[in-house]
This record gives C-alpha cells, sequence and structure tokens, in this order.
C-alpha cells in the first residue's frame, strides 16, 4: 500500500529568518492523520537564514538527526560538543535523561537547508550521546547508503540509534532504478529532497514524502536527478 504526503501540505512555519515545513504534527502544527509514521515521530524541512538559528532549548528521550543539504550549522550542547555540521553532514544526538543544546547559521550570506528527524527511541531514560558522519555524494549514485542504524554489526561508516531503524539515502540519475526488499511486517518511508521519482507508477516529487506498507519489496525509478532519504522500519 502506497500513501503519499505531498509537500504542500505538509504544515509551514515563516517566522522571517526560519522558514519550515512540517510532514508530521510539531508545535502549532497539528493534523490527527500525521502525528508520525511508527517509530518515526517528526520529519522537517527548515531553511535557516543567516545570523539566525536556536537559542539552547531541552530535549529528552528522542533520536534526533540532522541532515544539512546546504549550507553549515554550529552546534553546541551540554555534552561539551562543539562543532559545525556541514553540508553532507549527519548528525545524531540520543537525548535520553536530557541534553540542552543550540544551532546557528554563522554565515552572513547563505542560508543553511536541513532535515531535522526524530525517532521514538526503544527506550527511555538513556545516556545522551553524540554522533556526526559525513556522506561522499559521489558514493551514492543508484545505490542505497546505509546512514544509521539500529543493528550492531555494521561498523563504524553509520550512525548507531537505539531503534529497529535503518535509514538510507540514494541518489538516480533520470530514468535510473533500484529495488529494495523487506520483510512484509516493516514499513517504508521515503523522503524526497531532490528532483522526483516514481513509485508503483506514482510521481513523488521533492518534498513529497511516500509511505509504504503491507509490501516486501520496492521499485524506485527516478523522473530526473534525484536525491531521497528511505527509511525501513520495523
Amino acid at each position: 500500500m502506497l500513501k503519499v504526503r505531498k509537500s504542500e501540505a505538509r504544515g509551514h512555519v515563516d517566522i522571517g529568518w526560519l522558514k519550515s515545513y512540517h510532514s508530521f504534527s510539531f508545535g502549532n502544527y497539528y493534523d490527527p492523520e500525521y502525528m508520525g509514521f511508527s517509530k518515526l515521530r517528526v520529519i522537517n524541512e527548515d531553511w535557516i537564514n543567516g545570523g539566525g538559528g536556536f537559542d539552547s532549548h531541552p530535549h529528552r528521550d528522542m533520536e534526533i538527526i540532522t541532515y544539512v543539504m546546504e549550507g553549515a550549522l554550529e552546534h553546541k550542547d551540554s555534552m561539551g560538543n562543539t562543532s559545525f555540521i556541514s553540508k553532507g553532514d549527519f548528525q545524531k544526538m540520543t537525548a535520553g535523561t536530557g541534553v540542552l543544546h543550540s544551532e546557528y547559521n554563522n554565515s552572513e550570506s547563505e542560508t543553511v537547508h536541513l532535515l531535522q528527524i526524530w525517532i521514538i527511541p526503544e527506550e527511555m531514560g538513556l545516556k545522551p550521546s553524540y554522533q556526526q558522519v559525513h556522506v561522499n555524494k559521489y558514493m551514492l549514485e543508484g545505490t542505497l547508503k546505509l546512514v544509521a542504524t539500529g543493528r550492531k554489526d555494521v561498523g563504524n561508516s553509520s550512525i548507531g540509534i537505539n531503534q529497529d531503524v535503518d535509514l538510507y539515502i540514494a541518489s538516480l540519475k533520470p530514468g535510473q532504478s533500484l529495488i529494495h526488499s523487506f520483510d512484509i511486517s516493516r514499513n517504508i518511508w521515503i523522503q524526497v529532497t531532490k528532483g522526483s521519482l516514481f513509485l508503483k507508477e506514482t510521481t513523488i516529487n521533492m518534498g513529497d514524502g511516500a509511505a509504504i506498507t503491507d509490501e516486501n519489496e520496492i521499485e524506485i525509478t527516478a523522473d530526473k536527478s534525484t536525491e531521497f532519504l528511505l527509511f525501513d522500519i520495523k
């Protein structure tokens, strides 16, 4: 079964320095039909203008992943981490028992474009932790690259998260296809970050999401040069 979440149907916030689209209910945006998808709770697509950012604020009991598509954010947190999250970087915070963090776009001219993703952890009260990896986009073409997982046997090339979720990124040339096979009990969410693709002859455009359930295989074909994230969720 395929259900498409159109980009223009998402919740929207514009406060000048921040423009944000919410795939699921978040903040003042509430849609009882979109409270999340399985363990996936938040997908926010944000544009942060130069000089803008989030002052120090708390999180707890959530796996928080930030994927930067353009620009760079300065990150500071109560675990003692100070870093820049740049284009192509994935950052993970296990908020667990509680963390404080801030994020700023220090550029005077460049807008930061990112996805913020929240995943409900397998248990509450975990010890907070931090991890960051960079994805070489030249290695993505035509294949699914695992960037975050709850599996323990994949080495250090992927972020570790505390939930049975595999997060992949891929890019496809126009007309190029790939197939992803999975157990029928699992749930798939695809978020298109660039271009457009076909799923079951349905066009999924940039900003759109697609939920796939009660299937065990999907074929994804690019309509134009395309990048997307794929969540494989128990």
